[in-house]
């Protein structure tokens, strides 16, 4: 699948209201009338590292192609691959979920419970997913998607797979390893998708913050 393809998704957009008449929208509409939320951008790996603890790849866009930092990055499969963490004119660096820092929420698809997916550092083909209840019921090939909680990825893209369930004895949650649908040693063109309101929503949660504390502080 070309980026064209991709970008006519019905998943990218978002239905206008026309009932509302006194509302100026100032977002990218189409002919039926939907308003643009993602924007995808195909991409040429140029480096990237899977050996480390800390692992990154190197793209062919940059500012110039209208890429940016924090945007999501998937494979040419749909798998996540990661998020772009600098991005200069024309190249870009991303980092991947191999990587010891990088914490993402996502999501378990059969029951919409969601959870931590993270990387121990040591084997490229298995993540780590907490957060998971044991009152799932989860089973070996179950799918994780990305959730809710993110302004870098939309929701409902794949992740990966439950390869093994671990009982946490300590806890009353799973311990969920998880098998990457993106093939990190073989990635050569990838997907870098732009939410278009992610400037908005930004401000928004920020502007939220503020107000919540300015009242706590006047109590």
């Amino acid at each position: 699948m070309n980026d064209s393809l991709i970008n006519l998704m019905n998943a990218n957009f978002v239905q206008i209201d026309t009932n509302a008449i006194l509302v100026h929208d100032t977002a990218s509409v189409d002919t039926s009338g939907k308003a643009r939320r993602y924007l995808w951008r195909t991409a040429q790996v140029l480096y990237a590292t899977v050996n480390s603890d800390k692992n990154y790849l190197q793209i062919n866009r940059g500012t110039s192609s209208g890429v940016g930092s924090d945007m999501g990055v998937f494979s040419s499969n749909g798998g996540l691959v990661g998020k772009i963490v600098n991005a200069g004119k024309d190249f870009s660096e991303v980092m991947t979920l191999l990587h010891v820092m990088n914490k993402l929420s996502v999501q378990l698809k059969k029951t919409g419970n969601s959870g931590i997916i993270s990387w121990d550092g040591k084997t490229p083909t298995e993540l780590t997913l907490n957060g998971i209840p044991k009152t799932d019921s989860v089973r070996v090939g179950d799918t994780i998607l990305t959730g809710n909680y993110s302004l870098s990825f939309p929701p409902g893209k794949m992740v990966g797979t439950v390869s093994r369930v671990l009982k946490d004895e300590a806890t009353n949650f799973f311990i969920l390893k998880i098998k990457p649908a993106a093939n990190f040693g073989s990635l050569q063109q990838v997907f870098v998708v732009e939410n278009l309101n992610y400037a908005a929503l930004q401000q928004l949660g920020e502007e939220t913050g503020r107000k919540v504390e300015a009242k706590s502080g006047n109590k």
